[in-house]
């Protein structure tokens, strides 16, 4: 970033990027942000959860990025266990962030928004507020929940409101996003930055396919990502029993990959359809693990069903099955065709039937799967390239840092007033 990658004193800049849901390096999207920045220039910490079988140092430099880790307990019995870890997390926040120091960037990744509270504090001290919309969390609660628009979604709305007010620049992960960001949070245009998410194409290619996880079958579905109550994995079993009960198809293996707390919810489910022979659940793997699934898969499956969450956001299950060069049948979601355009089927208005047809007919047609699988690659690798978003990352710091008065490493640099939006 020309010129706005040293303080007055000619050491680098610093940001502090914060996250509460996920482990770092874990989590992909923040990681190509920390080595984005990194790359520019910027000296780059973060504050983050440990992970529990992976990122598990209380502090540790990996490719000159330095994370610093708290330990937290994951919510647990509804609303009330939510409110106790962030809770939590925001102590520990607080705590590392006082470790860290003057930052020139704080860079808050939501969910949830109460992150903007440590954020204030660090723009007392100088620091430019970025706010990372991961996910649009009234919609979030709407679609995890099922309480409606209830005391506690009013308090979430609330929590958003002050998160818009407190930034000085907003990363959209979509137009959508964009569009509440502008309208519900009335931020202006030139404040409001589209920064995709992307499959990591070096850590993310196909290899040869592996006939033996197919179990026995001439047909291997996959589905990857988190399970919990949003994410539809009831709704991709129960089309999988229509697919062996109504399309009379018992040809195919599927393999669930991933975790979450409605992880053996699933797996009960599973049971209960009959479907224990032909379905398989790994948990998370590692990503080698992921890639030979991917790679030997005929289709994988996006089964979000329309909710006020799922239809405006961009799920990166099928921005990674489309870097593998894998067909996909996803349920017809606006976010859903921008992504993945021709390299998707759409079954409409959640139905789990047409989803079930819609994976026999793929089934059919391998020149068809091959087709929209080169679809995918070629869109991942042009317009929704990672090196689009970086341009659109190191774009919003700069109009972070523009007019501010640099921070020293022994603290926030003084003249005269600091510009006020």
């Amino acid at each position: 970033m020309p010129g706005d990658t040293t303080g007055g004193d000619g050491q680098a800049r610093r940001a502090l990027i914060l996250v509460e849901n996920l482990s770092v390096p874990f989590d992909r999207r923040v990681w190509q942000e920390c080595t984005t920045l990194r790359d520019a220039g910027w000296e780059v910490h973060v504050i983050c959860p440990r992970g529990e079988k992976r990122d598990t140092e209380p502090e540790t430099v990996i490719d000159g990025v330095r994370i610093h880790r708290y330990p937290l307990r994951a919510a647990t019995g509804g609303p009330a266990g939510y409110l106790r870890e962030y809770g939590s997390a925001l102590w520990h926040t607080l705590r590392l962030a006082r470790r860290v120091g003057p930052v020139d960037v704080v860079h808050a990744c939501n969910p949830p928004d109460l992150l903007f509270l440590p954020a204030l504090w660090l723009k007392r001290r100088g620091a430019r507020f970025v706010f990372d919309q991961h996910d649009l969390v009234p919609e979030l609660y709407l679609s995890r929940f099922d309480r409606g628009e209830d005391l506690l979604y009013r308090a979430v709305c609330a929590l958003e409101r002050r998160t818009y007010r407190a930034a000085d620049i907003v990363l959209a992960t979509n137009e959508s996003y964009r569009d509440v960001a502008l309208r519900r949070g009335r931020k202006r245009p030139e404040d409001v930055f589209v920064v995709r998410s992307a499959p990591d194409i070096e850590r993310f290619h196909p290899v040869p396919p592996e006939p033996e996880l197919k179990n026995g079958k001439p047909h291997l579905l996959c589905y990857l990502g988190v399970m919990g109550p949003q994410d539809g994995v009831d709704y991709a079993l129960r089309a999988l029993a229509k697919l062996r009960d109504e399309v009379g198809r018992t040809d195919w293996h599927a393999v669930f990959v991933g975790g979450g707390d409605a992880f053996d919810a699933m797996v009960e489910l599973s049971r209960r359809l009959g479907l224990t022979e032909h379905v398989r659940f790994t948990g998370r793997v590692p990503d080698a693990d992921l890639v030979r699934y991917l790679s030997t898969a005929d289709v994988c499956l996006s089964p979000d069903p329309r909710n006020p969450l799922n239809d405006v956001s961009t799920m990166n299950k099928v921005l990674e099955y489309m870097v593998m060069g894998r067909p996909i049948v996803s349920f017809d979601l606006r976010e859903a065709r921008v992504s993945a355009g021709e390299a998707a089927v759409y079954a409409s208005d959640d139905d789990e039937g047409e989803f079930a047809r819609l994976v026999a007919r793929l089934l059919d047609d391998p020149e068809e799967r091959a087709r929209m699988g080169k679809i995918g690659q070629e869109r991942i690798s042009g317009p929704l390239a990672w090196r689009n978003s970086q341009r659109a990352l190191l774009a919003a710091y700069a109009a972070a840092c523009r007019d501010q008065v640099p921070v020293s490493a022994g603290g926030p640099v003084r003249k005269g007033k600091r510009h006020r939006r």
